[in-house]
Parts: structure tokens; C-alpha cells; sequence
């Protein structure tokens, strides 16, 4: 952003304080859309809007951080007008029956994947499990179900804790309509999460250890110790496709069906929304291991309850601490 300092009453505010709320931002736009290039986009526009109004912003309203996300409210919700609901498989077709994988759906039908470097930068140890729920994908996705507007107000008051009047402020809208919005997204909400996958905080250790076997199961091609590995009522997608699996031996019978799997790789990446992630790569015709598909696993109970292969998502590998070529020194111990 361009160098740029403002008096606003007793405050000295320049490009730099605001260009400190780009992180929150993003990750605020980033529930709100539930794309990450829309999150960029709108945190990055709502960024300019305020330099170029800051000699509007009174301090003695609200602090900086209330005036700026105010700014990204009404980008997001300018952002959302006609554009239509994002989500995963299980949200928009019965679980499949058979290995035809059908027509791909646009990118704008998918919630994407977001990494924890973003999401959670600079967050509070003792806050980090509370933050990590409100961007796993479960959560991202039972958002997008609520109505723009609810969707904001439950954001910032359950998510990113504004009082009710700075809610209602940001949402140009009286106290009174802020809170009713708000009850009606919370029922809503909790209807949703009620078949969504929740995701408790698990132990370091046992997140690693439980990866560790994932990774050794899957190359081994070891179906009845990958499967073991699920709760009985697992989901795996594969987006952009609408094809998904619901439970354990579906999806050990497709696993077993065929080599589909036999010769790719996997490398543990960085963590994307709040879960444990995975670079699977796949030989290509000369031989050269390239991105297939970033994998997200949703944890519960110690066991994994989802798995969402992410095949558009192999060209954004490195924004997941991941190598675009998986090479020999990393593959030689496996």
C-alpha cells in the first residue's frame, strides 16, 4: 500500500495501521465468502477504501478495527449479491453409488481450502483450538447455508467477538435487528452442525501419529489399515466432482476397486483450515511426481471423519508449505 498518514482527532493513522488488519481481514472475508482468492480480493478493497476515506474515521466512535471491518462487511456483502451458495459434495447431492465420478462443477459451486498461515497468524496460543473451529471447513461451509447478512452479524458477534452495538454499526442496522439476525443464524447454524463434521481439538501428538499412519497406509496401498484409520461414518469428496462416499466400507470398496491410487505420494503440508493437510502427487509420464490434489482431513474422536481431495487445488501447493515437484530426497525413506 501507498505511504499515507491522517490526523482524525487525537490520532495519527497511517498506511501501516491499517495495512497491521490485513491478516484478520482476510480471514474474516475468507468465512464470509469462502473462497481464498475472494477473501484477497475483498480484504485488499476494503484495505483501499480506508485509505482513501481515513480522514473520515472518528476514533472517538469506535477504534480502527471496528471502522475497517465495517468497510469489509459491505465489500463482502457486495460481493455475495447473486452470487451462489458455496459448498462441499455432501451438501448438494445424495452419497454416490457407483465409481462415476459425473461433470465437474465450476469453481464459484466449491468452498475452497485456506492455509493456517493465514487463518491463524499471530493467534493467542490459549485462543488457537477456539480459532481453528471457526475455519475448518465444516464450520466455512455451514456458513455459507445462513443468509449474507446473518452471516455477518454471527461472524463478528460469535466469531470475532463485537459487542451487539458495533455489530449493529457495521451493519448500518439497529441493535434490536442485529440481535434478532443473529438468533435466527444461530438456529440455523446449530440445525446445520447437527450432520456437519465437528472437529475437537486433539492432541499434537496423537494428530501427527494419526498422519503418520495415513500417509504409511495410503502408499502402501493398504486398504483395510487406511480404513481402519475412519469413523464408520467417514466422508471422502473430491471436488470439483460431486462425487462422495459416506462411510467406512464404501469407501474401502472403492479403494479396493482398482489401482487408481497405487504409485502416488504424499507429503504432510503446513495445515489448512485449522486440520491436518496433505500434497498427494501423482507419476507423471516420465515419471516426475506432481501435484494431484491438496487433502484435507477433518479429525473427530481420534479418528478421521472427513477426507476432501481438493484436485483444483494442486496449483496452489506452495501457499500449503509444500514442494511443486516432489523429489527424490524426499521420497527416498519412504
Amino acid at each position: 500500500m501507498i505511504g499515507f498518514v491522517a490526523q482524525t482527532g487525537q490520532a495519527v493513522i497511517g498506511a501501516s495501521d491499517l495495512e497491521a488488519l490485513r491478516a484478520p481481514l482476510t480471514a474474516y472475508a475468507y468465512r464470509m465468502l469462502g473462497a481464498a482468492a475472494d477473501a484477497d480480493d475483498a480484504a485488499q478493497e476494503a484495505l483501499i477504501r480506508a485509505l482513501r476515506n481515513l480522514d473520515s474515521y472518528d476514533p472517538e466512535r469506535g477504534s480502527l478495527s471496528t471502522w475497517v471491518h465495517a468497510i469489509a462487511t459491505n465489500v463482502c456483502l457486495d460481493m455475495l449479491r447473486g452470487a451462489r451458495r458455496r459448498a462441499l459434495a455432501w451438501d448438494l447431492v445424495p452419497a454416490s453409488a457407483g465409481p462415476d465420478l459425473g461433470a465437474p462443477l465450476p469453481p464459484d459451486r466449491w468452498v475452497e481450502p485456506m492455509p493456517d498461515s493465514r487463518l491463524l497468524e499471530g493467534c493467542d496460543p490459549a485462543e488457537l483450538a477456539v480459532r481453528r473451529e471457526s475455519v475448518r471447513l465444516a464450520f466455512v461451509v455451514a456458513l455459507q447455508a445462513l443468509a449474507p447478512r446473518q452471516r455477518a452479524v454471527l461472524i463478528l458477534r460469535d466469531v470475532l467477538a463485537f459487542t451487539a452495538v458495533e455489530a449493529a454499526q457495521m451493519l448500518d442496522t439497529s441493535a434490536a435487528a442485529a440481535n434478532s439476525a443473529l438468533q435466527r443464524a444461530r438456529k440455523t447454524l446449530e440445525t446445520y452442525r447437527l450432520t456437519a463434521s465437528r472437529s475437537p481439538e486433539a492432541d499434537s501428538t496423537v494428530r501427527q501419529e494419526l498422519l503418520r499412519n495415513y500417509i504409511d497406509a495410503f502408499e502402501a496401498h493398504d486398504v483395510d489399515r487406511l480404513t481402519a484409520l475412519l469413523c464408520d461414518d467417514a466422508r471422502s469428496a473430491m471436488p470439483p466432482f460431486t462425487w462422495w462416499l459416506q462411510g467406512r466400507q464404501s469407501i474401502a470398496e472403492a479403494m479396493a476397486s482398482g489401482d487408481w491410487c497405487v504409485g502416488d505420494r504424499m507429503v504432510p503440508g503446513a495445515g489448512a483450515n485449522g486440520c491436518l493437510s496433505l500434497g498427494q502427487y501423482r507419476p507423471s509420464p516420465k515419471g516426475v511426481l506432481k501435484p494431484f490434489g491438496l487433502i484435507v482431513l477433518e479429525l473427530r474422536d481420534g479418528a478421521v471423519a472427513d477426507v476432501v481431495t481438493f484436485l483444483s487445488a494442486s496449483d496452489r501447493f506452495a501457499e500449503f508449505g509444500l514442494p511443486e515437484i516432489l523429489g527424490d530426497e524426499l521420497t527416498s525413506d519412504r
